[in-house]
């Protein structure tokens, strides 16, 4: 499983929480004040209960609930909701401040790896 983010934005390595606050809309803008884009598959896809579960450590329903609740409140946007890896890779590398996530880059693309930490 390995993070990906737009060549633009100059983020080498994260912690877990800090992909947390990402992915759950607490955290809207990177370092350099450029808006997040946040992508992901949808929530029955195996690799997004993968990458809910195993790196953001939380069950993708639990996403869910809190993209609904700040979409319906009106207090936020739900991530964009894309069908397949490539879709993804494709929607990273020509989205500036993207971010996402894929199974396994296995070419040469203009996306950067995110190293994650604990």
């Amino acid at each position: 499983m390995q993070v990906i983010t737009h060549a633009s934005v100059n983020v080498e390595s994260m912690t877990t929480s800090q992909l947390r606050r990402i992915y759950s809309i607490r955290q809207l803008r990177w370092e350099n004040s450029t808006p997040i884009v946040v992508f992901v598959l949808p929530s029955k896809h195996i690799i997004h209960k993968n990458f809910s579960k195993n790196i953001l450590n939380i069950f993708p329903y639990k996403l869910d609930r809190i993209w609904n609740k700040l979409t319906f409140s009106g207090l936020g946007v739900a991530p964009t909701v894309v069908q397949s890896q490539e879709e993804l890779l494709k929607a990273v590398s020509n989205t500036p401040g993207a971010i996402g996530y894929v199974d396994n880059l296995n070419k040469e693309t203009d996306v950067n790896v995110i190293k994650i930490s604990i």
